[in-house]
């Protein structure tokens, strides 16, 4: 099973970073080690001194595909949820400004919160028109939709499968929207996909 992640899939956000607004979708891979289920604490490690939420809108391979086009791709998925990519901010700067791959600011243990799955035909609407929202207590500390994703749901299975085999369970992270903010200890933190609470995270 592969953890798959799209960063800067949001214009906002990728500009609230300073980072450039990309023409094509930003992949890199978490390993399946980073899952860190909804009913765990998350612990910041002790190695970074600013790790940074971001909730993203997560969709669930359910069959194996490759060169999968656009046009089809909606037949690799039937259920969404949400998760976090946890990201160690200081440390992905200092190794991004080296010129140094950054897998060890967003591959750590316990790196990727993944909450509950639920079938598109329950929520009713599709894949890009749903809402989300990150709760740190009772603040809303991020809020999104699919629908301003700079590539969609089928564009990203279409994009990642030219190069990369599907398999059934993969989990695709489509990229979070503005307003990430470090953790700190006590912070408890919810996700919300279209009102329904899809996991929540103790930070210690």
């Amino acid at each position: 099973m592969k953890i798959i992640c799209i960063g800067r899939n949001y214009a906002q956000h990728a500009k609230e970073l300073g980072n450039a607004v990309p023409s094509k979708p930003v992949v890199f891979l978490k390993p399946q080690s980073a899952i860190l289920s909804h009913k765990h604490p998350f612990y910041i490690p002790t190695w970074t001194q600013v790790v940074h939420h971001e909730v993203e809108l997560v969709v669930k391979i359910n069959r194996i595909g490759k060169t999968i086009s656009e046009r089809h791709a909606h037949r690799y998925y039937d259920e969404v949820g949400l998760g976090i990519d946890f990201t160690a901010r200081d440390v992905q700067a200092e190794l991004k400004e080296k010129g140094h791959p950054w897998e060890r600011a967003k591959t750590f243990d316990g790196s990727a919160v993944v909450g509950g799955f639920v079938p598109l035909t329950e929520l009713g609407k599709p894949v890009d028109d749903l809402a989300f929202t990150l709760h740190n207590h009772d603040q809303m500390v991020q809020s999104g939709n699919s629908s301003d994703m700079l590539f969609s749901v089928d564009r990203l299975i279409a994009e990642v499968s030219t190069f990369m085999t599907l398999k059934m369970g993969d989990l695709i992270f489509t990229g979070t929207p503005a307003g990430v903010a470090a953790v700190q200890p006590g912070d408890r933190l919810t996700g919300r996909l279209e009102g329904r609470e899809l996991f929540a995270v103790n930070v210690k």
